[in-house]
């Protein structure tokens, strides 16, 4: 354990909290609420491409940086708790629990990684053929159900980090 000062423990577990409205908050009104209702309102539209073109892009920056700030403050927090016996350490509920907690971590990285390394540039590329009439509508929609999918499978991965890290609070 590292001794951290108290007004660091609280700054840590601010932008940590910080960091986590600004990145699933953004995620959930992006994906349930915004990008439907555009979609509904904006559907055969040309500007509909380049209007979630523009949203992804700031959403990236927002959300990378929240996540982030979300693992550096997080490694703060687990270093600092009483329960943290070490690296690979798990002999206690709470390291076990935190491994659970960073195994889901894990797995939403590759997820988002997927979604950002590969879909998102395609889609970017797709919605630019699109809005210069050269695009394949089908391969668009596929992108794009592929695109709903994996941040469908993000939120529900999130869910579970949170419900890991009441477990933790609990223990």
């Amino acid at each position: 354990m590292i001794a951290v000062s108290e007004a660091a423990r609280t700054l840590s577990l601010f932008v940590h909290i910080g960091a986590s409205i600004v990145w699933f908050g953004g995620l959930l009104m992006l994906a349930l609420l915004v990008v439907p209702e555009l979609q509904k309102t904006l559907q055969g539209q040309p500007a509909l491409d380049a209007l979630l073109r523009r949203l992804r892009r700031r959403f990236a920056l927002w959300g990378n940086l929240a996540l982030a700030l979300l693992l550096v403050t997080g490694l703060l927090q687990m270093t600092d708790d009483i329960n943290y016996t070490g690296l690979l350490q798990f002999g206690n509920r709470w390291s076990q629990a935190l491994l659970v907690k960073h195994l889901l971590i894990v797995v939403l990285a590759l997820v988002s990684a997927a979604l950002q390394l590969g879909v998102l540039p395609a889609l970017e590329r797709a919605s630019l053929l699109s809005e210069r009439g050269l695009g394949d509508s089908q391969a668009m929609a596929q992108l794009q159900e592929r695109e709903q999918r994996l941040t469908l499978l993000m939120i529900a991965l999130a869910v579970l980090i949170l419900a890991a890290s009441a477990w933790l609070a609990a223990l």
